[in-house]
């Protein structure tokens, strides 16, 4: 870490916090260092070029009023626009030598690609150590005015390069409430949510020990915890974990992958549980599965349980980059949806679950 400012933090358990609603008609829930280099890469943006994010205020003293946690600042839900909740800019792992995302050119490509068919935001799900670049996300996001969403937390083990620091509870809090590490003293984003992961059809001590961190983070901050699914299995075991024995409320839960594992009844139950429901792709890795995401989705529509869908296109590979990549979201997927589901339905998944599944209200 660089030498920019920082200092201690408390910890205390948080009580178990409902869903604040930040769009209105969203849905039938009630409200309730890394090794990154430190430049951007980027040549510096006029300082007006991209308006700067102000924090939602209340009129009233009380809790304070739901916010996404951009790389620019805090913002309304509402602020969100049409979203990508799952994607990758930038992101390097011992398993895919070759593959990775680090091009700082090629990312402002793929938004811009994005934003020309209507995106509007995007949430990185990159965690620690690996390759996140963290300044280069505050530098883009002012480039393109893409509002971007970073990740704090840990992947499996076989992803980290290097070893995490001991105290995962302190990294994270650090980067939710204070600054990322990697990044210049005069960037200094925060991340917008918790990633972490399970394993195939269940939980090992390494899965354990990360959730625990990030359902303690959360009590201290607010944050949402996304979590990557291995092969979209695992679903029952994480939010028993996360919700049953760490009290985190399902509305602040994010399942990933559940596309590759395309049981309808998982799926419908981890819906009804009030957790969201991730579903990203095209994948080449993924094909045989890909094509159900359609059957998912109609299912789910057809039950009423529509305003607990998330899209995203999880861009995982220079290769997934080259064939489809960020922009795919956008000219492909949401025009698709809209077609076949039917433009409210994709405003929903697209806009309103966004700025509700994100918006959280924060406490430091």
């Amino acid at each position: 870490m660089t030498g920019c400012p920082s200092g201690p933090h408390g910890r205390r358990r948080g009580h178990r916090e409902e869903e604040a609603t930040a769009t209105p008609g969203a849905g039938p829930h009630p409200a309730p260092a890394d090794s990154t280099s430190a430049d951007s890469g980027l040549p510096r943006a006029d300082s007006g070029s991209t308006p700067t994010a102000s924090p939602p205020t209340d009129s009233v003293s009380g809790p304070p009023a739901p916010a996404v946690r951009t790389v620019l600042g805090d913002i309304p839900g509402t602020e969100l626009g049409v979203c990508d909740s799952h994607d990758h800019l930038f992101l390097r792992s011992p398993r895919l030598p070759g593959q990775e995302l680090d091009e700082v050119g090629a990312a402002e490509e793929q938004l811009r690609g994005f934003a020309g068919h209507g995106g509007q935001s995007l949430v990185q799900w990159t965690p620690y150590g690996m390759g996140r670049r963290s300044g280069a996300l505050a530098e883009l996001a002012r480039r393109t005015g893409v509002r971007i969403v970073a990740a704090t937390g840990l992947h499996q083990a076989v992803h980290c390069a290097e070893k995490p620091p001991a105290d995962l509870v302190a990294l994270f809090v650090e980067e939710l409430t204070r600054r990322m590490r990697g990044g210049a003293c005069d960037q200094v984003p925060r991340a917008g949510l918790v990633k972490v992961a399970g394993d195939f059809h269940g939980l090992g001590p390494h899965a354990r020990r990360t959730m625990a961190a990030a359902a303690e983070a959360h009590h201290e901050t607010g944050a949402p915890i996304a979590v990557h699914l291995e092969l979209g299995t695992g679903a029952a075991e994480v939010l028993a974990l996360l919700c049953g024995e760490r009290e985190v409320a399902p509305s602040r839960v994010l399942l990933g992958h559940l596309g590759r594992c395309p049981d309808l009844r998982m799926q419908r139950e981890v819906a009804e549980s009030g957790a969201w429901l991730v579903f990203d792709g095209p994948s080449r890795a993924h094909h045989a599965t890909d094509w159900r995401l359609f059957d998912s989705l109609a299912d789910l529509a057809e039950r009423g349980l529509g305003d607990r869908i998330l899209l995203g296109g999880d861009t995982v590979t220079a290769t997934a980059r080259a064939e489809t990549g960020v922009p795919y979201v956008t000219r492909v997927l949401r025009p698709r949806v809209a077609r076949e589901l039917g433009e409210e339905f994709a405003r929903r998944v697209f806009v309103d679950n966004p700025a509700r599944a994100f918006a959280v209200p924060w406490k430091g």
